[in-house]
């Protein structure tokens, strides 16, 4: 059972507390959330995340493209918030976000030319996130793994991006296959709600309405071939983290955030 947060500015929150693991344990509430894009929470949310579920940590996926469009969100102006911008998108290059700082509301945005090189075909898109920046997904989870305070993490959606780093978290929590599968896909249960928020700014809608809405739903195979793959290459997630840098101390910290 997915345990939702109620917002009125966004629409995909949800504690990754309260999930099986492989040893027969389960997460811990209250710790680590994912969530769409935060841009539009009202003070409502705003008291409601600090004040009560005590968020110290903002880990935003979106690209600088993104940021400089929609803004970092009103969490932005609370002292006892720190914000970790780490985005999934190569960065000094073509197709990429470089000059986000100086970006108008014409400028093609990453994700919109990004082509499936041969790599991808095989792999899944979801790979290219690790391949291209392996020091934002590692970066990532260690904010999440701090403990002062509870961390949210967030993309545009809170699908994609958002989606596998709750799913390499939740692999070193050793979190069942099956549960962590059905947390990717309950993004599903609020699709139409999350599409029609994205459409309703100009950063999203052409690159959304240019495929139809069932094309954006989250599918178990999407992550069930992305954590194949690193089964296959890497000898699993964790391998592959650890091929990366991450150390001891790294899964120590994430585990006993939610352990």
């Amino acid at each position: 059972m997915n345990s939702w947060i109620e917002l009125q500015g966004a629409v995909n929150a949800r504690d990754l507390g309260g999930l099986p693991t492989k040893d027969g344990r389960t997460t811990r509430s209250g710790r680590i959330y994912r969530s769409d894009n935060l841009q539009g929470l009202t003070e409502r949310d705003v008291s409601y995340l600090v004040g009560e579920l005590k968020i110290r940590h903002v880990v935003d996926l979106r690209s600088h493209a993104e940021v400089a469009l929609e803004g970092p969100g009103p969490l932005i102006r609370v002292a006892e918030v720190t914000h970790h911008n780490l985005s999934f998108f190569a960065e000094g290059g073509r197709h990429t976000d470089v000059e986000a700082d100086s970006i108008d509301a014409d400028k093609v945005l990453p994700w919109q030319e990004r082509q499936l090189d041969e790599e991808l075909r095989v792999t899944g898109f979801y790979f290219g996130y690790l391949r291209d920046r392996p020091d934002s997904v590692l970066g990532a989870l260690r904010a999440l793994s701090l403990d002062d305070g509870a961390a949210i993490v967030h993309c545009a959606a809170g699908k994609d991006r958002t989606g596998v780093v709750s799913a390499l978290a939740l692999e070193v929590a050793g979190v069942t296959r099956e549960a962590i599968v059905a947390d990717y896909t309950a993004t599903g249960e609020r699709m139409d709600r999350v599409l029609a928020r994205l459409r309703a700014s100009s950063t999203y809608r052409d690159d959304l309405d240019s495929r139809p809405a069932d094309d954006h739903m989250p599918r178990a195979p999407y992550l069930e071939q992305f954590l194949g793959v690193l089964d296959d290459r890497f000898g699993g997630p964790q391998e592959w983290l650890r091929s990366h840098g991450w150390t001891q101390d790294d899964t120590a910290a994430l585990r006993a955030r939610l352990l």
